[in-house]
């Protein structure tokens, strides 16, 4: 990892090396850092750029433990869901390594050092689906933004666990819809480059069965 830098102005670099960051060190992100990840999930396209999107900074002792609780329970669930194995001690293979940052993240829960509500309010006769083209362009901007300046961010489904609780607590209107809670910090070790499919399973030219690549062969 000692050829990919912890801060970086370049668009490619980020894209490339924002990989989703679990484990945080116990330091604090300045209120001016939070703001321009803030700033750059509200430069996110939108439908008609109406920008129905709201983003929550959650801080309060009460919203945090409502949060843990929820992390917690996410990970009793998906643990029973899809069976997930426990790591043996000292396991260095990705699997082992990812079930270990998942569980972490889970135990922390909300003593992440930020944690970020992305809400937004649904747009007549748009379905589920064009809704979340509204929210999560906001979404994407941020995560790129905190990589660009050295953080590590996690996209979560915890408060499909806690919805009641935070909807009274931070008193989101009924009529808005929360689309993910993003935990982030100082990651605890470097950054490194994504690991996703070749460009041939997941783009075609003008037919299904017809990869991208086969063109430039």
């Amino acid at each position: 990892m000692t050829d990919v830098p912890s801060t970086s102005t370049d668009l490619w670099t980020v894209m490339r090396t924002a990989t989703a960051v679990r484990r945080y060190r116990d330091e604090p992100i300045d209120d001016e850092i939070l703001d321009r990840c803030l700033r750059a999930a509200s430069w996110a396209p939108s439908g008609g750029n109406q920008q129905p999107w709201r983003f929550v900074v959650l801080r309060s002792a009460e919203a945090r433990a409502v949060v843990t609780a929820a992390a917690h329970e996410t990970w009793e669930v998906m643990k029973d869901f899809y069976a997930l194995p426990t790591p043996a001690d000292g396991a260095l293979d990705p699997k082992s390594r990812v079930l270990r940052a998942m569980a972490e993240h889970m135990r922390v829960g909300g003593d992440a050092p930020a944690l970020v509500l992305f809400c937004v309010r649904p747009q007549p006769g748009a379905s589920e689906l064009q809704q979340g083209g509204s929210i999560f362009p906001a979404v994407q901007n941020f995560l790129l933004a905190a990589r660009a300046q050295g953080l590590g961010a996690a996209i979560t489904l915890w408060h499909s666990q806690c919805e009641p609780e935070l909807r009274s607590l931070v008193g989101i209107p009924d009529d808005w819809l929360i689309a993910t809670l993003v935990t982030l910090g100082w990651p605890r070790g470097g950054h490194r480059p994504v690991r996703r499919k070749p460009l041939t399973e997941v783009a075609v030219l003008d037919r299904w069965d017809r990869p991208w690549a086969s063109e430039r062969r």
